[in-house]
């Protein structure tokens, strides 16, 4: 069962996602942070939080939160402070987690969402706050002892809540797939679920519509999918209302979610402020994030999906959906966003990079930044098909390849070079236009007796005898002529 209109609870729930920041070293130590290396290679005894050992902020880190804040539309706190948060896992050497309690870097912002009704949906953002990553623990990969790897210990986080605004298990996953868009468009985070550098908490709690009571709510830990976390709230909602009709109490719990069964199961209760003691860092200063630096960070910021959506459906004029495919990647709509300062066809250059440049990358397993050909040079070939230099199919058959393999190459000189320049000689056309139009006699009858659609078969045959080389426009024009008359 899943909540609806009519349904007599509602869902409520708000969202936390821990996203692992990609910086070269921890946050308070110059440790390397390489996904996949040898366990336990990755640490020192400043990570470890030996006596002695000082911590020391990597400054990216508070950058990338400066540039996660202003893309969600927070205010970003000028006198930041660090906190311990105590507690004892066998992953965590220190005891503590080193993170942002009561200063958190950036507070009150917010996403807007477009629903699949057309209607705008603004999920609010509580914080956003930093802080480092506890270690590993392995439990499948010995039958009898638990394996701990300490090589994520101290990995810089990003902690990103979101208020209670979630009513549906879809509008999580929306703003998981953002959210995850916007992090790879700053180059703050890669999103990986799978390696766990994106992961999500969330808070789930149902009530009687209309009542402005919240329901007490459950935490699900640690999802490493987006269609986990969706069929997480959606597991829960249904548990929780069954728990409430038959009369149970819900209890203040954390959970984890089984993908193998689709379900939920309890770990633990759910832990207060006060569990965790949590006092001031002694060994960090507060950071002041100044106005110049707050205008550095934002002037170094690349255009985001939400600017680049907008420009691309009112300035170019792209459907929602050409516009959506176009921003799904960053270095996709970064390489048709330069394209477009060189051409004014923006539907036709759209078309170039959904359609044939796509397919190679696709063909090749390749990504955009592998592409050997040059936005400029795709913006000089479209410009040469439109205008009318060579034909369509001549571009997308011989000339595209062509230019793969010389990519420096000038689209209209290799064009030459080729013999692919449009046939424009009226005699010449209306010359294949008559042998064409006389080898189909039959046609030409039905043509004249109403079958309009017959001008497509004779342009097929025109093309073959041209080599693709006629001019659509002008040989359409020729082909009518002759059968009017």
């Amino acid at each position: 069962m899943k909540p609806n209109e009519d349904h007599p609870y509602e869902l409520v729930v708000g969202l936390e996602v821990h996203a692992q920041l990609t910086t070269h070293s921890k946050a308070f130590s110059s440790d390397p942070t390489e996904y996949g290396a040898a366990p336990n290679t990755q640490v020192s005894a400043i990570t470890l939080g030996h006596p002695g050992t000082l911590p020391l902020l990597n400054r990216q880190v508070v950058d990338d939160a400066i540039r996660l804040g202003i893309a969600l539309n927070c205010t970003i706190r000028e006198r930041n402070e660090f906190a311990r948060k105590n507690y004892f896992y066998a992953d965590l050497p220190k005891g503590y987690q080193i993170t942002q309690h009561t200063t958190p870097i950036a507070t009150e912002g917010f996403m807007d969402l477009k629903q699949a009704d057309g209607q705008v949906f603004r999920l609010h953002i509580t914080r956003i706050h930093m802080e480092e990553d506890a270690g590993k623990s392995m439990h499948d990969q010995d039958p009898f002892d638990s394996l701990i790897d300490l090589n994520r210990c101290g990995v810089p986080l990003l902690e990103i809540v979101t208020e209670p605004d979630i009513r549906s298990a879809a509008q999580a996953g929306q703003y998981l797939t953002e959210l995850r868009r916007l992090l790879r468009y700053l180059d703050i985070c890669d999103g990986n679920m799978e390696e766990g550098s994106m992961r999500c908490d969330a808070n789930i709690s149902v009530r009687r519509k209309g009542n402005p009571q919240f329901g007490t709510k459950v935490e699900v830990k640690n999802m490493n999918s987006i269609r986990h976390v969706q069929k997480a709230i959606e597991h829960e909602f249904e548990r929780q209302i069954a728990m409430i009709e038959s009369g149970q109490v819900i209890n203040s719990e954390t959970r984890s979610f089984d993908a193998g069964r689709g379900n939920t199961f309890a770990l633990r209760s759910k832990e207060q402020a006060n569990d965790y003691r949590y006092f001031p860092e002694p060994d960090l200063q507060p950071v002041l994030v100044t106005e110049e630096w707050k205008l550095a960070v934002r002037s170094a910021m690349p255009p985001l999906p939400a600017e680049l959506l907008h420009d691309f459906t009112t300035r170019c004029g792209l459907s929602e959906y050409d516009a959506g495919v176009l921003t799904e990647t960053k270095d996709i709509a970064l390489y048709y966003n330069e394209a477009i300062k060189k051409t004014k066809h923006f539907k036709a250059a759209a078309n170039w990079v959904m359609g044939p440049v796509k397919s190679w990358l696709n063909a090749n397993a390749l990504s955009m930044i592998d592409f050997p050909i040059s936005a400029e040079c795709l913006a000089r070939l479209t410009e040469l098909v439109e205008e009318g230099g060579i034909s369509h199919t001549a571009a997308v058959q011989k000339l595209f390849p062509a230019l793969l393999n010389e990519p420096k190459a000038e689209p209209s000189e290799l064009a030459n070079r080729m013999g692919l320049q449009q046939l424009k000689d009226t005699d010449e056309l209306s010359r294949l236009a008559q042998e064409v139009l006389l080898a189909w006699p039959d046609k030409v009858a039905a043509y004249r007796s109403g079958k309009k659609g017959m001008i497509g078969l004779f342009m097929g045959e025109l093309m073959k005898k041209s080599g693709g080389k006629a001019d659509p426009k002008l040989a359409t024009r020729l082909l009518e002529g002759l059968l009017e008359g």
